[in-house]
């Protein structure tokens, strides 16, 4: 019998999850920048939402990620003239905003975040019963908290799934509740690093 070694792939750095057994190099890599983000959609009988969560991002070193977010979200609800799902008042909703946001990645496929924003509402509501019009506009600070999984190859490509709670009981937060409660936020998303290892 006989045995020998072989190598199936080149060795890339970096190239098993977020983990590496090479030393990074210090200073700025322009490999280590990454573009992603989310998309939010939504239909139902009576709603429809849509929205995007565009990011840029930098990996730090193997275990943290930082960078900034903007968040535009669309939602339609539509008039009921039975009064069963709301009485009979469309309504129609912008949100927009940004903030930062950073990634500790504790294994290489789990990561705790923190995403501290700022968000603007619109609220547009007709009472299709007696025809009034009302307007809202709103703002309010968010610090969305949570958990993930995730799996990023700097250098390359990565996905995460996240599910985060709003940490700052704000009533104007597009993620509470009218009475200030925390409503929770899963979020998926991808990021594609901009310029490949070689």
């Amino acid at each position: 019998m006989t045995g020998m070694a072989v190598m199936a792939q080149e060795h890339m750095p970096n190239r098993v999850n977020t983990y590496s057994d090479e030393e990074p190099a210090t200073g700025f890599k322009k490999e280590n920048l990454f573009l992603g983000g989310g998309l939010t959609l939504g239909v139902s009988n009576f709603q429809f939402t849509i929205g995007v969560n565009p990011e840029v991002g930098y990996s730090l070193n193997r275990w943290l990620d930082v960078g900034v977010v903007t968040n535009f979200t669309y939602s339609s609800i539509q008039a009921d003239p039975s009064g069963y799902y709301n009485p009979n008042v469309a309504s129609r909703e912008f949100i927009y905003g940004g903030g930062v946001f950073g990634r500790a990645y504790f294994l290489p496929f789990l990561f705790v975040t923190a995403q501290p924003e700022y968000n603007w509402t619109s609220i547009t509501q007709r009472d299709e019963t007696y025809g009034g019009t009302y307007k809202l506009n709103a703002s309010a600070p968010s610090v969305l908290c949570g958990i993930g999984y995730g799996r990023r190859v700097i250098g390359e490509s990565g996905f995460y799934l996240e599910l985060l709670f709003d940490a700052v009981r704000n009533v104007n937060s597009p993620y509470n509740d009218i009475y200030g409660h925390p409503l929770p936020v899963l979020r998926a998303g991808f990021d594609v690093f901009l310029h490949k290892r070689r």
